[in-house]
């Protein structure tokens, strides 16, 4: 049996004891019918946890060590919690070469997987693209979805209006023409104002309506389910409604980008709902899954304005140089 392995890092949990303990039961079993049922235990040295332990004891890399002797670090914590770990296994009797088990930090481990992957490049199944992926500023580093931890926590959020690029266009999709007055813009919803300049898109649903209102002295396309509550938010009483259209029938018309100079088309997305918000979907395919994925379907372009420290390129107008969490409340 090969090992899934565990990870070098800590003691052994009740997760780990039910993880062997099972594979053990199958192991011994075999084994006393008969057959040759070998169990080779194995543990997985790499990895944030392992390196943020010895960034905690060493300081970061090529701050206070250089890169290669940090690694080295890594490797002698990695193997410390290894050997605590297989005496615990060993005590709770799980039957395992022990003498020989495999660690993805030996050479011979590293140099097959890069054996491998020249395999999986030749076979073209390796291709190099863009997608939004959980990024620690901290540790610049992306993370697995095992290493994202969740909170509720009190975000900014902000409408934005969109101002359209033919208000003919629209009034003519909602039978309007000659209807309310004022400027006509779609209103979105966004709790990372941040990411605002990385619009390439809004997002509704084709199946939910929306309507064309006159809310104050100016005219919005809201979901027909949200316009009350939108209104009440934003404190206006006296609204109109002026016509009525399914998403399907928008798809395409497009609107500006709030301050960069370009428009953005409206696309159609199975995630876009009415649970809140206004019903249509701020769009910024590097920052989200839902948004990279409408993006790929309507070849939407990836802007990259975020480096890797978190803040802003040189080129990002009005945010350029700042954290994306200084730019929220601009």
């Amino acid at each position: 049996m090969h090992d899934g392995p565990p990870y070098a890092n800590g003691s052994i949990h009740i997760g780990h004891a039910v993880n062997k303990i099972l594979k053990d039961i199958i192991v011994k079993s075999k084994t006393a019918l008969g057959f040759d049922s070998p169990y080779i235990p194995g543990w997985d040295c790499h990895g944030l946890p392992i390196e943020l332990k010895v960034e905690g004891l060493v300081g970061k890399p090529n701050e206070k060590i250089s890169a290669a002797e940090f690694r080295q670090k890594c490797r002698e914590y990695a193997a410390e919690q290894v050997e605590g770990q297989k005496k615990d296994f060993i005590r709770l009797g799980v039957l395992g070469d022990w003498n020989n088990p495999y660690l993805t930090m030996n050479f011979d481990t590293e140099a097959n997987i890069i054996r491998t992957l020249g395999k999986v490049i030749e076979n073209g199944h390796l291709y190099k693209g863009s997608k939004p992926v959980h990024w620690c500023l901290d540790c610049g580093s992306s993370l697995a979805e095992a290493e994202v931890e969740y909170e509720d926590k009190v975000s900014p959020s902000i409408y934005v209006r969109f101002p359209a690029e033919s208000a003919d266009e629209i009034e003519a999709k909602f039978n309007a023409q000659g209807k309310g007055s004022g400027k006509l813009s779609a209103v979105i919803w966004t709790t990372t104002p941040w990411t605002i300049p990385s619009n390439r898109a809004i997002a509704i649903n084709a199946e939910l309506e929306y309507q064309l209102v006159q809310l104050g002295d100016e005219r919005v396309i809201l979901a027909a389910d949200l316009v009350e509550s939108v209104a009440k938010a934003v404190g206006i009483e006296k609204i109109e409604i002026l016509g009525s259209v399914k998403g399907q029938a928008l798809e395409l018309v497009r609107f500006r980008h709030p301050f960069n100079d370009y428009s953005v088309p409206v696309v159609l997305g199975d995630h876009v709902t009415t649970d809140g918000g206004t019903g249509l979907v701020h769009t910024a395919p590097d920052h989200g899954l839902d948004d990279f994925i409408v993006g790929q379907k309507y070849d939407l372009p990836m802007a990259c304005l975020v480096a890797n420290d978190g803040k802003f390129v040189s080129t990002t107008p009005f945010f350029a140089g700042k954290g994306v969490f200084e730019a929220n409340p601009l």
